[in-house]
């Protein structure tokens, strides 16, 4: 599939990458560039640097770059197309396709996910304004939901009819069944997935609403809640988290989630004033809901639910995530058979203490364990410590295990040598110790892609030696050429001035010829991954050299590779006499220049006179 590069480009020009990044990770000005924890590979100290003015970010801790569609792709993990997509739907982009007929798939996720915002309006104006509503309207402000609450999360309300919805949308029937909207039932007519219920609009992390939670009114016949079917074509609930669109700023700031059952206790603590809730949405905890949170800085999960609910997976996976992804996993200290909603209406401060003196998840579980026995008698003692010494046994790490099992010890005032004994005998090893895939493998590559990534500054092969005196060669030559390319990429048109082949290194050569014909803006799609990390990196580091001290540093080293050259030819030449003293007289022309460069009375004019000649001679070299 392909995009018409002038839409690229316009997408690229559209973006804010300041403003990508800073959804995901917390992001500050620093100089003329931004600086912020990369998001892709989990750090806890800034080292992703941003050139807003140019669009690109360059990190110097995974080496990872690339400009708005890149970023978006890897924290999406969203193919080409899909980022440009993705952009282009945020910022009103339209977008064209290369080949008549592409874009079908895409297209067609779309049209499901206007039918899907459609509704979300339908339902909305009919909460606000229908007389059927008046009882969900009560029963809303019955739970201290305003009119402010209600537009902000744009609640809703499903009509007590089989089609009203459909009708509405006028959808085929395909479309109505691919959106969980609705169905075509025996009877052959179109008919309302949701009748009768409180609607509470799920959108993804990018805003785009995929679904609905329904909550039946107090009193009535049927289950509680009532989500979007499972067959929905744009929704998929192990990778939906309610509430993450509007409140991941506030879990960016403060580098924690707080992970709730309900709808109404997200709402409820968002009202609280408390910014980062989320829920599942009528599932377990998953694997790709931690990478979800993960993708916007989240080190710290609250879970603010009864932790043997259904809301949670079992403690081993808890305990993987928590090794897995270095989070660290917390139970809010909610008074028991309490919902954080009710908390929320009734005690703000209390729910807030609850959330900041959360209780490591271990600690919890273990606490729990203790409190169920009974500790007035040696027996009970016993039975208690066996039950939390069976919670402690099922944590990976023997350092986490051993300070929980002396606390056991002393509370049911037993051995903690013959606890150690106890917790030390065979249990199923965690999965995360049974995965061997991923282990190993730095920030998600596979080797494959880490052979074929620059170490950054890195000379060629064929130019490395073992010497100091090479290697020191090699690296001033490495600095002075790239000092070259960001002069070029912060004055483009200083690359008239320059050649290719007045580059040492092949990479490098790659960089300035795309940077040349392309400019800055096109370079990385006309050169290969090394040679566009490599312009992402310089052009986040920034140029502030003096131009005539960058373009005497190329000549130099241009100048003195060619002397070696015409030296080497002179001891081999076997042309007539003329020829070898013309070759002769260039020899000590190109010395005399070099000479002064060193010059700061001479250095302008021999740059002058040098850059064009060894330019000539390069583009002669070529042919």
């Amino acid at each position: 599939m392909g995009i018409h590069d002038d839409d690229i480009a316009k997408v690229r020009a559209s973006a804010d990458l300041v403003a990508l990044i800073g959804e995901h990770t917390d992001i500050k000005r620093s100089g003329r560039n931004w600086m912020a924890r990369c998001p892709l590979h989990g750090e806890r100290t800034p080292s992703l640097s941003v050139n807003a003015e140019k669009g690109v970010y360059y990190c110097f801790g995974c080496q990872r770059s690339g400009d708005a569609i890149t970023f978006v792709q890897e924290i999406e993990k969203l193919d080409f197309v899909g980022a440009v997509e993705s952009l282009a739907s945020r910022y009103g982009v339209q977008l064209r396709y290369t080949t008549q007929g592409e874009g079908t798939t895409r297209a067609r996720k779309r049209v499901l996910l206007d039918a899907v915002a459609k509704a979300v309006d339908f339902y909305h104006q009919r909460l606000l304004d229908s007389p059927d509503a008046g009882a969900a309207r009560g029963y809303l402000r019955s739970r201290g939901y305003d009119r402010s609450v209600v537009s902000k999360y744009k609640l809703g309300w499903a009509p007590d009819s089989w089609d009203e919805l459909a009708k509405h949308l006028r959808l085929n029937a395909a479309d109505l069944k691919d959106s969980g909207l609705g169905f075509v039932n025996k009877a052959d007519r179109p008919q309302d997935a949701f009748r009768a219920r409180i609607m509470f609009p799920i959108a993804d992390e990018r805003g785009d609403f995929t679904g609905f939670g329904g909550r039946i009114l107090p009193g009535q016949e049927g289950p509680k809640y009532k989500n979007t079917i499972g067959e929905a074509v744009v929704y998929d609930k192990s990778k939906l988290l309610y509430g993450l669109h509007a409140h991941r700023q506030g879990i960016v700031k403060e580098g924690e989630a707080i992970i709730c059952e309900g709808y109404t206790d997200v709402i409820g603590f968002a009202n609280a004033n408390i910014l980062r809730a989320v829920a599942t949405c009528g599932t377990a905890l998953t694997e790709e809901h931690i990478k979800l949170l993960k993708r916007f800085s989240a080190n710290r999960l609250v879970l603010a639910f009864d932790t043997d609910s259904a809301g949670l997976a079992a403690a081993e996976r808890v305990y993987e995530w928590e090794q897995q992804f270095e989070l660290d996993v917390r139970v809010a200290d909610l008074p028991p058979g309490v919902d954080p909603d009710d908390v929320a209406r009734e005690d703000p401060a209390e729910l807030a203490r609850a959330v900041r003196e959360a209780i490591p998840y271990m600690r919890f579980r273990m606490g729990r364990a203790l409190s169920a026995g009974d500790l007035s008698s040696p027996e009970g003692r016993a039975r208690a410590a066996e039950r939390a010494v069976d919670v402690v046994s099922e944590h990976p790490n023997e350092l986490v295990r051993d300070p929980y099992l002396e606390e056991i010890a002393q509370v049911c005032r037993v051995d903690v040598a013959r606890l150690r004994e106890l917790a030390s005998k065979p249990r199923p090893k965690p999965q995360a110790q049974r995965r061997g895939a991923h282990q190993g493998r730095p920030h998600g590559r596979t080797q494959q892609e880490w052979a074929d990534h620059e170490v950054p500054n890195a000379p060629d092969e064929e130019t490395q030696s073992t010497s100091p005196e090479a290697s020191l060669t090699d690296s001033l030559a490495t600095a002075a050429e790239d000092e070259a390319l960001r002069l070029v990429i912060d004055q483009p048109d200083q690359a008239a001035r320059l050649h290719a082949n007045l580059f040492g290194h092949s990479v490098r050569q790659e960089a300035f010829q795309a940077l040349r014909d392309h400019g800055f803006e096109g370079a990385a799609d006309h050169c290969g991954p090394q040679a566009a990390d490599l312009l992402r990196r310089l052009a986040v580091e920034g140029f502030d050299a003096d131009r005539d001290d960058v373009l005497a540093g190329v000549a130099r080293l241009a100048g003195r590779r060619t002397l070696d050259g015409i030296s080497r030819g002179l001891r081999s030449y076997e042309a007539a006499a003329e020829a070898r003293i013309e070759v002769s007289r260039s020899f000590t022309w190109l010395k005399r220049e070099l000479e002064k460069l060193d010059e700061r009375e001479t250095r302008r004019r021999a740059i002058d006179e040098l850059l064009p000649w060894l330019v000539s001679h390069a583009e002669w070299r070529a042919r």
